[in-house]
């Protein structure tokens, strides 16, 4: 569960970045990296295996001054937990990149690169989008062009923040299966794959839609491109919850901080949604009370933890609503013949709300109606 942070400020990022890692620890990573472009527009970068701490101590003993740059918190997908794999990847000394998700197309775009010249420092996925930022910013001269045009060559889960130092006032970012968020600042502006990473610079956030490509720079000017290259306007949402979800409150650890927040979870949950009698149809959405009359099985998909909750849940559906219900492992509905009755409803779960396999079911789903 990686995590991203970016931001064009008016003051040096490095802080702002690093307390956004903070933030995100809860995630669970096993290396940290940074990159920040100075005043005279150098990119510079640091990355360390390990908890946040140490990249901490690592930028103590060589500070990294500017007031543009990204940060990350990887977990490893494509390649072992070491600094050579660690986030953010550049090409050259142009360009740095922190990326979210799986890009399954990567063996192909790294024998094209490499047959264009291009030399690749680590086992990752990532630094595939790195050198083919970096070709297509050479062929615009712009980083958001250069954003729109490689992440149309992508297969997969992303979200990206990228910076270049030809365009030294700039972060662009992109999601497509992956969560991203802008935060927006006093003539400041900021990226994250959560909020609550951005929690102490702002409480205002524009949630980026799929396909969108956003572009940040200075004086806080934010422009949300959807997947036609088309400027949009995204609604600018107030934060409501407290800042807490990303600190321990006193407990060893986050997983026996959720474990005794599940009685306060589950009421807000059903906060809202629930009579003395019955639940609240509509509070699934618009269409939720004509497709549930549809519905004669039920389908349900996940990964993990979300999956052994799917098993419970098969047992209650076919007791009190009566319906057939089939629980599957995302990672084998996405890649195997599924028999789909007609009225089937099709329900994903995820303890996170990114699991890459999870999602990618859910759009294999859509794409077959």
């Amino acid at each position: 569960m990686c995590g991203i942070v970016g931001a064009v400020a008016e003051r040096n990022v490095q802080d702002i970045l690093l307390e956004g890692l903070r933030r995100l620890e809860y995630r669970g990573y096993d290396s940290a990296g940074m990159a920040v472009l100075s005043e005279e527009a150098h990119l510079y970068r640091q990355r360390t295996v390990g908890k946040v701490a140490m990249l901490e101590t690592r930028l103590q003993e060589m500070p990294l001054a500017g007031t543009v740059g990204i940060a990350h918190t990887r977990w490893a997908t494509h390649g072992r937990p070491n600094e050579r794999n660690a986030h953010p990847h550049q090409s050259g000394e142009s360009l740095a990149v922190v990326h979210n998700g799986i890009i399954e197309n990567h063996e192909p775009l790294r024998a094209e690169l490499e047959g264009q010249g291009y030399v690749f420092t680590s086992e990752t996925d990532t630094e595939v989008v790195a050198h083919l930022l970096a070709r297509e910013f050479n062929r615009s001269q712009d980083l958001l062009t250069a954003v729109q045009s490689a992440v149309a060559m992508l297969d997969g889960a992303y979200a990206l923040a990228v910076v270049h130092k030809n365009q030294p006032d700039v972060v662009v970012g992109a999601r497509k299966g992956s969560p991203l968020v802008v935060g927006v600042g006093i003539e400041e502006a900021f990226l994250a794959s959560d909020p609550l990473a951005l929690l102490q610079v702002t409480d205002r956030f524009i949630y980026l839609q799929e396909g969108d490509v956003v572009r940040l720079a200075r004086g806080g000017d934010i422009a949300v491109h959807d997947t036609a290259g088309n400027v949009q306007s995204r609604p600018v949402q107030t934060f409501e919850h407290g800042d807490g979800a990303a600190t321990k409150d006193g407990y060893r650890h986050f997983m026996l901080k959720e474990i005794h927040e599940q009685p306060q979870v589950i009421a807000a949950t059903l906060e809202g949604r629930l009579t003395e009698r019955h639940a609240l149809v509509r509070s699934f959405g618009r269409e939720a009370e004509a497709l549930f009359a549809q519905a004669r099985q039920i389908h349900i998909v996940a990964c993990g933890t979300s999956y052994h909750a799917g098993l419970v849940a098969r047992y209650w559906l076919e007791k009190y609503a009566g319906l057939p219900t089939q629980v599957e492992v995302a990672s084998e509905y996405r890649y195997r013949q599924v028999v789909v009755p007609e009225g089937t409803l099709f329900v994903t779960l995820s303890q996170s709300g990114e699991t890459a396999d999870t999602l990618a079911a859910l759009r294999f789903a859509r794409e077959r109606g």
